[in-house]
């Protein structure tokens, strides 16, 4: 485990995960879900950064409805009662939320040159310690940079951006405080991913592929799928608001953060690759060679966990008979699966999802028609969380309806 680092980590926890429809809902999303382990995504990534800052220097930006549960789930991991929650008051994109947490910090005892790394919530990283590695040879560049991390892909892939590399930054050249590369790094000018994990510089960043585009990118060994990690100081994501998004900027340097918040539905709902990433100049890109997984479908989920001798990954209670490659979650009741091949059965206690596994990232147009039909299906699960623990519904009729009400203790 690495020392702790002059660094701040923050968890961007915003999402709503549609695409994990039933099990993702609006109001409990992927992010709390427990989906690949014993703990949720947004606990395992707590985990793993707070070796890089200390638990007392983990911060989580999300929307204000699932700021309770962040504290219930990050309090067991991070200890004492986590309360290090900058409060999005509506979902605006991850720009607007990146400038939140800007000011937040500066009113928290900041600097410009305070250096802060962001991380998506709900990602699968192996092993954790190749990350580490990274953030901890990059911090220096960080300080005059923006840095992002890049994953070195295994395959071609339509669901991610793509970043495409420029030239190697001979060591030092970065500003970086590492006596080296890390270990497999190439000399400077060599801007090969299949065998680097230094530093370099971003030539262009891409949206979504083709297949056939993203079969180019992934032979030509000169990209990377986008993780959505990046760092930086304070004072240089700043200035990248000052050229390419001055109305975050305006609020950032005329606000507080209670009154930024007040403001917050008035800011442009932007990412931030569309903001920042795409138009700034002199952004870096660290390549990394680690198992990594967005779950961002069924179909990634799938990819990361274990099969049996038939292929099926299943959880809960199943059982398979003549099929082979299919994923399979059990909800509570025993779920059968005979004769087929390929699908995703998603069972939960008041929806079913049935697709080919290959379809999932369909799911969110399927969940923006129910939207539109059954929209209570796609907001609540049967089991409702709340800041006092939670109520589950048994049974409900047309004038009646029977919860059972757990109350949290204290």
């Amino acid at each position: 485990m690495p020392r702790k680092l002059d660094l701040t980590t923050i968890i961007m926890a915003g999402g709503s995960g549609t695409r994990l429809w039933p099990s993702s809902r609006k109001n409990y999303p992927k992010q709390f879900l427990n989906l690949a382990g014993s703990e949720s995504f947004i606990q395992m990534t707590a985990r793993r950064l707070a070796p890089l800052s200390g638990p007392d220097g983990v911060f989580v930006v999300t929307d204000g409805a699932y700021t309770f549960n962040v504290i219930n789930q990050l309090s067991p991991v991070l200890g004492g009662n986590f309360d290090r929650v900058i409060v999005e008051p509506a979902g605006r994109n991850t720009a607007p939320a990146i400038a939140l947490s800007l000011r937040y910090m500066l009113d928290h005892g900041a600097t410009r040159d305070s250096v802060l790394f962001f991380s998506p919530s709900d990602h699968i990283i192996r092993p954790e310690a190749r990350l580490h590695e990274a953030v901890r040879f990059s911090l220096g560049a960080a300080k005059n940079h923006i840095v992002t991390f890049g994953i070195i892909p295994s395959k071609p892939e339509t669901g991610y951006g793509y970043i495409e590399m420029g030239a190697a930054l001979a060591d030092g050249d970065s500003g970086g405080t590492a006596s080296g590369q890390p270990h497999g790094s190439k000399p400077a000018g060599d801007c090969s991913a299949k065998k680097s994990t230094g530093i370099f510089e971003v030539r262009s960043f891409r949206e979504k592929p083709d297949l056939e585009t993203a079969r180019s990118f992934v032979e030509s060994g000169n990209f990377l799928w986008n993780s959505g990690m990046f760092m930086f100081s304070i004072g240089v994501m700043l200035d990248a608001f000052k050229a390419h998004a001055p109305e975050l900027a305006d609020a950032i340097e005329t606000m507080g953060y209670d009154q930024m918040v007040k403001a917050y539905e008035t800011l442009p709902r932007q990412s931030i690759d569309y903001a920042v990433m795409e138009k700034a100049a002199g952004i870096l890109c660290v390549p990394l060679d680690i198992e990594w997984n967005d779950i961002g479908s069924w179909d990634s989920l799938y990819e990361i966990l274990p099969r049996d001798s038939a292929e099926n990954a299943t959880d809960g209670a199943v059982h398979c008979l003549e099929s082979a490659n299919n994923l399979v979650i059990s909800g509570g009741r025993l779920v059968t699966l005979l004769g087929v091949n390929n699908l995703a059965v998603i069972d939960t206690p008041d929806a079913l999802l049935v697709c080919e596994r290959s379809q999932s990232q369909k799911v969110k147009d399927l969940v923006s028609e129910l939207a539109e039909t059954r929209p209570a299906v796609t907001v609540e699960h049967v089991t409702t969380y709340r800041p006092w623990g939670s109520f589950t519904v048994l049974e409900e009729g047309a004038r009646y309806k029977i919860k059972r009400i757990v109350v949290n203790p204290g």
